[in-house]
């Protein structure tokens, strides 16, 4: 089958990798290409970016929350059809989650068979970036490094010697040499790249970007290599095992997202419409009325930029309250549990939350919680059942403080990160499942089965 596929990876966070493949979806763009761009690991930034970038929504490939045949599925099913696929790395490229890098970008580049193109920051190197090539071809059996981009390069003479050096002691092609530039066309702060929801000249920002890989990058040699990926991929398992329709009534999920809450992956919507679901997008900054809703997802997000707007928005949080307590499944992630909250504190300010749970959350300078997570269900809850292990990541500033909420009840013990309190998460009250802990839906199938579930057994209640 053919499947025009590469990986774009770094040697470390903070190569330019992410503004080079932003760069390189714009130019396949711009060429009337369909272009998917896949992310690879736990991120929500960079996947929304890329979707501007491209023009299709970005799936995120993760090997420590999918086995093997699943990401191959899923991989298969959301690339057919595009003249090429870009997935973005993370990390180093040999970075993983131990020492024989599992879980890393060139696993995942083994996985689905896809030729490496390797982004390497030049800045004060010369000769030296020749045996960092050769060396990274030679590190790991079955690995395919098929070219490499040079970026932050000072000039004519310093491209002029590491693109001879890598020639004169490598196999390896020189696909593309970037200038340093003056400054970042898009913003970045603590989490990575700012939302494109924070920022005016998104359009502006890639479209200089695309013009860059135009001028700077061999379009018609990645085009090229991504052309020649093995044939060879298929799958023995559906990506979407073990999620059904868990009801027939259609029981509507209201989603938020907005410019508050917007961290989710879409197999995770598409997941609870596989189940049954309608799922509804809603907005906790906008006054305008939700329609009626069965079920709530708050995903992550940063309701902390936009804490003044969420705490004067006194309808939504007073109805938010109110469906809470009449007994509405509600399933919050991260910046959603923020805003079940009594009041999120930043920068100096308490800015008030909905109140559902007697508690509040901090802001803090550091992450609080970063990583891969796993654990274990250990008390009934609408979504998973007790015994269910579970596997996820988080990644937050905040700090759960000032916990009133009378004799607390946690769903997860985790035995890998750090939750909302001493590794436990999922505080549990009434039909809330809310904590510091992200799922996919496609590692953990019960989710969205028993999310519907439960909110179709609300709208038969209420009806």
């Amino acid at each position: 089958m053919n499947f025009p596929r590469i990986v774009l990876a770094g040697l470390s966070g903070g190569t330019g990798k992410t503004i080079v493949t932003l760069g390189l979806c714009r130019a396949f763009l711009n060429q009337e290409l369909v272009v998917k761009p896949f992310k690879k690991g736990p991120d929500y930034i960079d996947a929304r970016w890329l979707g501007l970038a491209s023009g299709q929504y970005a799936t995120n490939l993760d090997p420590f929350l999918m086995s093997n045949d699943k990401l191959i599925s899923l991989f298969l099913e959301k690339g057919q059809g595009a003249d090429i696929s870009i997935v973005e790395g993370n990390r180093g490229l040999f970075d993983g989650k131990d020492v024989d890098g599992s879980c890393s970008t060139s696993e995942l580049a083994r996985i689905i068979k896809a030729p490496v193109i390797l982004t390497i920051d030049c800045t004060k190197m010369t000769r030296t970036v020749a045996a960092i090539v050769a060396g990274c071809k030679a590190f790991e059996d079955g690995f395919n490094l098929a070219g490499v981009i040079l970026n932050r390069t000072a000039g004519e003479r310093h491209r002029s010697i590491l693109k001879n050096s890598i020639e004169a002691y490598t196999d390896i092609p020189v696909l593309g040499m970037l200038p340093k530039l003056k400054e970042n066309p898009i913003p970045e702060r603590h989490m990575g790249l700012v939302s494109n929801t924070e920022y005016s000249l998104v359009d502006k920002a890639l479209n200089t970007l695309g013009c860059m890989a135009e001028d700077c990058l061999d379009l018609e040699a990645i085009s090229q290599i991504a052309a020649q990926a093995s044939a060879d991929l298929s799958s023995a398992q559906d990506a979407w095992g073990g999620i059904e329709l868990s009801s027939e009534s259609k029981p509507v999920i209201g989603v938020v997202r907005d410019e508050a809450l917007w961290f989710y992956y879409e197999e995770n919507l598409e997941a609870l419409r596989r189940s049954g679901a309608v799922v509804k997008e809603i907005s906790l900054i906008s006054s305008e009325p939700w329609p009626e809703i069965h079920g709530l997802y708050l995903g992550g997000g940063f309701p902390e930029t936009l804490a003044d707007e969420i705490s004067r928005n006194t309808g939504i949080r007073n109805h938010v309250r109110r469906l809470a307590d009449s007994g509405l499944p509600v399933f919050a992630e991260c910046g959603g549990f923020m805003y079940l909250g009594r009041d999120v504190e930043y920068e100096g300010h308490k800015y008030d939350m909905s109140g559902v749970l007697d508690l509040s959350t901090r802001l803090c300078p550091r992450p609080q919680g970063l990583g891969y997570t796993s654990g274990k269900i250990v008390y009934e809850n609408p979504f998973f059942p007790v015994g269910t292990e579970v596997i996820g990541h988080e990644f937050h500033y905040s700090l759960c403080v000032d916990n009133k909420e009378p004799s607390p009840k946690y769903a997860l013990e985790m035995s890998r990160g750090k939750g909302m309190a001493e590794g436990h998460d999922g505080l549990i009250r009434d039909n809330i499942y809310a904590g510091y802990n992200h799922i996919h839906a496609l590692s953990m199938p019960c989710w969205a089965n028993n999310f519907v579930k439960a909110a179709a057994e609300f709208k038969d209640k209420k009806a």
